[in-house]
């Protein structure tokens, strides 16, 4: 059997509830990106992390805790996901486009649902895990440090991770 086996790439990154995360986030996202050598959607991807990081931000994470950011390519499908933990209470809902008017928010995920393949809403106790997927090509052999199933933390983060099927998900694929 001479068939190359290749591992998904993984990353993770704890983050503080702190205004200076959302920038943090999208430096992580891309230097994994980058090392992945997986660039073909990156502006969509980093555009989407900043939303969900942000979301996590004002409304899922509790004053003194933080929030986790997963990002996982699967090389052999194609397919990178991108997952924002947080322990707060709610329930995400999508912005109904209308009911916006000339409101100055509230328009996070809707930019999600235009951008990304996948997205949807998971449950963590406490808490919930949004996530969106991404149809990437480009993924060879990854450089620097993140090579084959490596985790890349920033901070320590207590707790195990969640490894639940998804409770809910939205899809723009037919």
């Amino acid at each position: 059997m001479n068939e190359a086996t290749q591992l998904s790439r993984f990353r993770e990154s704890f983050h503080r509830r702190e205004r200076r995360s959302v920038p943090l986030v999208r430096q992580f996202v891309l230097r994994a990106l980058t090392d992945w050598m997986c660039e073909s959607r990156i502006d969509d991807v980093l555009l989407c992390v900043s939303e969900l990081a942000t979301n996590a931000l004002l409304h899922g994470v509790p004053p003194g805790r933080g929030f986790l950011v997963r990002l996982r390519l699967d090389p052999a499908a194609g397919v990178l996901r991108v997952e924002v933990h947080d322990s707060g209470h709610g329930e995400v809902c999508p912005a109904d486009p209308e009911a916006l008017g000339v409101a100055e928010s509230g328009r996070g995920l809707l930019l999600v649902t235009a951008l990304a393949d996948e997205w949807g809403v998971g449950e963590r106790n406490p808490g919930k895990v949004v996530w969106c997927e991404f149809a990437v090509r480009g993924s060879g052999p990854a450089r620097g440090p993140g090579v084959s199933s490596v985790v890349e933390r920033t901070a320590p983060f207590h707790g195990p991770p969640v490894r639940r099927p998804v409770a809910t998900g939205v899809s723009r694929r037919p």
